[in-house]
């Protein structure tokens, strides 16, 4: 099973879930931005992380560090490591792990790159994670797009940071506007304590009722991952076709749907 989490807009806690439903899912979670990683590291200058693996310099179970209960492939920062990583061995990086470690969760950067569309090509589906309000809505629709284009489902839409139920009161017309399950994050303490500690909610606040949502989403990634590989097989990565899927302005501007006014 591999799973990548996206939604096209940066800061709406696509990392923060990512690394969570790894927790749930006991998965390895991959840090799959050359650029501007986010997940947490390893204690100490740390090792080889990603860029060395898509550089061909060591294998991909060699690079996985163990941070608590999980597992992380984590990403330099660097703009060499970035320059040498060559992006078409993802595919085959986040395979080699899903044979060690059966589960994957991958962490995409933001926008609609040639990046982004790799890391959704190479899963069996795709979590979007969205801020209830237009521009992260509008954001996530557009990675929609892009990943039912390259035939990646989306097993579930995460709305992250509801206030005052402005998540809740938006449900049913996101439901509607992306055709897939949603469920609502609320903004709480114990989510903020684990992520300033690097850690899944599970390990800091084993009590805390943001479980229940990220449970909820691990559980829905798992129907959809069995009902897809009943189905049909993965299609083997292609940058053409990634490059003919991705959504124009225009494109996208006219998808919009009532919901994003």
């Amino acid at each position: 099973m591999i799973v990548a989490v996206a939604g096209g807009k940066g800061g709406v806690g696509k990392s923060t879930v990512a690394v969570n439903l790894a927790r749930e899912l006991e998965a390895v979670v991959v840090d799959a931005d050359l650029s501007a990683s986010d997940l947490p590291r390893c204690d100490g200058p740390g090792g080889p992380g990603l860029h060395e693996v898509l550089a061909g310099r060591i294998d991909p179970v060699d690079a996985v560090d163990r941070i608590g209960s999980i597992r992380i492939l984590s990403c330099g920062r660097t703009l060499a490591g970035a320059r040498a990583s060559d992006l078409s061995e993802l595919h085959r990086t986040v395979r080699r792990l899903e044979r060690e470690y059966d589960r994957v969760v991958v962490d995409c950067p933001a926008g609609l790159a040639r990046d982004v569309g790799i890391a959704l090509q190479c899963s069996d589906v795709a979590v979007l994670v969205a801020t209830p309000n237009r521009p992260a809505l509008v954001d996530a629709f557009r990675t929609r797009t892009l990943a039912l284009d390259l035939e990646t489902p989306i097993a579930a839409l995460v709305l992250n940071r509801s206030k005052d139920g402005t998540g809740e009161r938006l449900v049913d017309q996101v439901e509607e506007t992306f055709e897939t399950r949603v469920t609502v994050l609320a903004e709480r303490s114990s989510i903020e304590d684990a992520r300033r500690v690097g850690r899944p909610v599970r390990d800091v606040r084993p009590n805390a009722k943001a479980l229940d949502a990220f449970e909820r989403v691990a559980r829905t990634v798992e129907r959809c991952t069995r009902r897809r590989l009943g189905s049909y097989c993965r299609t083997e990565v292609s940058e053409t076709s990634i490059a003919n899927s991705r959504p124009s302005p225009s494109e996208t501007a006219a998808g919009e749907r009532p919901i994003f006014k």
